[in-house]
């Protein structure tokens, strides 16, 4: 796993966009902070530009690098949270402009995928997920359900050897909307 890991760190430090396997589903992935890579990543999708994507991190402790204010209720239900579950925070900060969302928030996602946490900790910084699909057409579940329109445009596809996921389907969605409060947005 450890070539694996250098390789897809070092392709990212590029600016190249990859298909992985996440703790979800597989997604296609570049360095959040990364602007012109992630303009790759709505194109890929043939997704308009205003419609944010998610980010992964490995561990919580980076949160404070990417969100201006976590809310007090925040580290309750991380803590809490046992199905992949992405947190909508108030005020992104740090990653590239078209990953965060016209009112500022920041989608944000602390994976349990093995491959995904070495890689993230070997990268230093969020990747960027998003469902490895056109815009418009179901999520694919499994890597056989992947376009090759979409397989073809990537720099790279990592081995189908690191998927680990059980619950083939998005991520739960929560968005804060205060210190107190947060809603639902998909179950």
């Amino acid at each position: 796993m450890e070539s694996e890991i250098e390789k897809c760190t070092d392709l990212l430090l590029q600016g190249k966009v990859i298909l992985y396997p996440t703790d979800t589903i597989w997604g296609l992935g570049c360095d959040a902070t990364n602007e012109d890579a992630v303009k790759r990543i709505f194109k890929i999708k043939q997704r308009i530009e205003g419609k944010s994507m998610l980010v992964l991190l490995d561990k919580s402790d980076r949160l404070p690098m990417y969100v201006k204010r976590i809310p007090l209720i925040a580290w309750d239900l991380i803590n809490e949270t046992a199905r992949p579950t992405t947190f909508i925070y108030p005020e992104g900060c740090n990653v590239a402009p078209s990953v965060v969302s016209s009112d500022g928030s920041l989608a944000i996602r602390l994976v349990n995928n093995k491959f995904c946490k070495k890689l993230i900790g070997s990268l230093g910084r969020p990747i960027v997920s998003t469902s490895a699909n056109i815009s418009g057409t179901p999520a694919p579940q499994l890597f056989t359900d992947i376009a090759q329109e979409v397989i073809d445009q990537v720099d790279y596809v990592v081995p189908e050897q690191y998927a680990d996921s059980t619950d083939y389907k998005p991520s739960r969605l929560i968005k804060f909307m205060d210190d107190y409060n947060f809603v639902v947005v998909r179950e």
